[in-house]
């Protein structure tokens, strides 16, 4: 509870009302059925129409001021819950937004996403059923109960025997409840990671006709959520009828022997008829109490799931900062026998006891295998993860000392996986600096290659983007990246094979421009074509997470096997394509 005071705080007042207000409605319950009985008793009995009127005043007065406590009191709580879930949702979105790649890997999209919303959502339900049901119910209970043995101490041990018993079946209930709720927004999870999985990708899963496939897909997980909820909600089924039973079967007992005590004299009709209200406020008060804790069963779930995010400890932080007011000036790289694993541990390493060095305005070129540690390696540079050991060196400082933002404004990158926003192309581009005039803007499109095109839609510069830049082709799509990324200016430039789907022509004009406009950048290619990285400074040719070589494209033709055997397949292939 105390990880949740910082939300709680600003509404505290919101938070006070709410319960408070509800006491009033609570207080006019209690007297209602009291003035009820005072009315049988000496009004009607007495035919005293005086009486009658005055006390049938009173009571709608009682209501009247019931009502705006009840409103008063709803308002309030809604305003508490909704207010808390809402700051709550903002600062868990900004931990996922402080999570480092490691983090993010640790959780599916799906299961953030309903983090984010479901879960909150159930928290704000049971938030505003707490405030409102806080003093309601327990107030209705003790009131009611107090009234009822006020008026027929011995009538009321009726009503002693059911509590307990009716605490007994709520209690094994809620036992049960608590894992199936848990299950269930597990299932949730799964649906909504398929759910994005299929629409995301709905354009390979039409043009491999694996429609029918992804609908047996999505029925499964739907069904498992079906069932998921069943299950928890046969919970709560299982307790109105209990309620129900217990609410029927205790009026019947406390009308059997009251209605006896009346033809007795022991009793005025009017106490009766107001200790049955009295008894099905009791109940009433039971039957909300046991549905606020199946909800809070429910909610506990979901708070566990976001206590998971806010409990993930960040693994890249600017805690090792000894220079946060250091800026990236020259671009110089070096890599001092570093080694590296996703999961930090020795056994597993991607990268091992790398050794080089990058001057300032050099182009690198990185080639390797699939899985030979390309990716893992420029990924170290802007420390998108932490070495396991060695360090790795930007202008001599080592990147664990410089503030992250600082590091990375200071690093463009355009990572393997491209991706764009929805929003205009010129909205896009300006993620690399929203400040840049639209001179500057049309020279970093145009050093990308990308300028011709974006000219030429109809509405240019100002053209709507899809989802993910879904309606440009995937080489548009990576000159939209390099782009915005030049557009940065950045002092190192990183190109993760991001000109894979440029055609060749196009390519040689984007290193051309390089060549002139990014004579002081350091530049990094991570290319599949030997061709796009044969005219670099040097070339790093990556082995199964080892330099196997470094040199130039004549270099390594000579002297590295490698690199080598990828130059002549390419060559192969080429010429059996010619």
């Amino acid at each position: 509870m105390k990880r949740y005071k910082p939300y709680i705080r600003p509404y505290i007042s919101a938070f006070i009302l709410g319960p408070i207000l509800m006491i009033t409605e609570v207080l006019g319950e209690i007297m209602l059925p009291k003035m009820m009985s005072l009315i049988i008793n000496n009004g009607v009995a007495n035919r005293d129409k005086a009486y009658i009127i005055g006390m049938g005043i009173a009571m709608v007065i009682t209501a009247g001021v019931m009502a705006l406590g009840g409103i008063g009191g709803a308002y309030f709580s809604a305003k508490a819950s909704i207010s808390f879930t809402s700051d709550l949702r903002q600062a868990l979105f900004e931990k996922v937004q402080k999570f480092s790649f490691k983090n993010v890997d640790d959780f599916s999209t799906g299961s953030l996403v309903t983090r984010l919303t479901n879960d909150i959502q159930q928290i704000q339900n049971v938030v505003m059923m707490g405030l409102r049901m806080m003093f309601r119910a327990p107030g209705m209970l003790v009131g009611a109960l107090l009234m009822a043995f006020l008026m027929n101490a011995r009538l009321a041990l009726v009503i002693l025997v059911v509590i307990p018993l009716l605490t007994l079946a709520i209690a094994t209930i809620l036992k049960t409840a608590y894992p199936r709720f848990e299950r269930m927004q597990k299932t949730i999870d799964q649906l909504n990671n398929g759910i994005q999985e299929a629409l995301t990708n709905v354009r390979v899963i039409k043009s491999f006709v694996r429609e029918e496939y992804e609908e047996e897909k999505f029925k499964k997980a739907n069904q498992d959520l079906k069932d998921a909820g069943l299950r928890a909600l046969n919970v709560v089924i299982a307790t109105m009828p209990v309620m129900t039973l217990a609410m029927n079967v205790t009026t019947l007992a406390v009308v059997w022997y009251g209605g006896n005590m009346v033809i007795a004299g022991e009793m005025a009709v009017g106490d009766l008829t107001a200790f049955t209200t009295y008894i099905v406020q009791i109940l009433m008060s039971l039957m909300m109490l046991s549905m606020v804790f199946l909800q809070s069963s429910r909610a506990m779930a979901c708070v566990k799931r976001v206590n998971e995010i806010l409990d993930v400890e960040i693994d890249l932080t600017d805690e090792r900062s000894l220079h946060p007011d250091l800026f990236v000036k020259e671009g110089r790289i070096e890599f001092k026998d570093v080694s590296f694993s996703y999961d930090g541990k020795e056994e597993s390493l991607v990268l091992e006891h790398l050794n080089f060095t990058v001057e300032p305005g050099q182009t690198v070129g990185i080639i390797g295998a699939t899985g030979s540690g390309k990716t893992s390696l420029v990924q170290l540079i802007p420390r998108l993860y932490d070495v396991v050991s060695g360090s790795v060196l930007v202008d001599g400082v080592d990147v664990r000392e410089y503030s992250l933002a600082h590091l990375r404004n200071g690093v463009g990158m355009v990572l393997q996986k491209n991706v764009l926003f929805s929003g205009s192309i010129e909205e896009n581009l300006r993620w690399g600096d929203e400040e840049a005039s639209m001179e500057e803007l049309r020279a970093a499109a145009d050093s990308a290659q990308a300028d011709g095109f974006v000219s030429a839609f109809p509405k240019g510069y100002d053209s709507e983007m899809g989802q993910g830049g879904a309606n440009v082709s995937g080489g548009q799509k990576q000159r939209l990246c390099i782009a915005r990324a030049l557009l940065k200016k950045p002092k190192i430039l990183i190109l993760d094979d991001s000109t894979s789907a440029v055609d060749t022509a196009t390519e040689a004009k984007i290193r051309e421009c390089f060549n002139t406009s990014l004579k002081d950048t350091t530049k990094l290619i991570i290319a599949q074509r030997i061709g796009s990285v044969e005219n670099a400074d040097k070339i790093l040719v990556l082995d199964d997470g080892k330099i196997a070589a470094m040199g130039s494209h004549e270099e390594l033709l000579r002297s590295c096997e490698p690199y080598q055997e990828i130059y002549y397949s390419q060559r192969e292939k080429e010429e059996v394509g010619a």
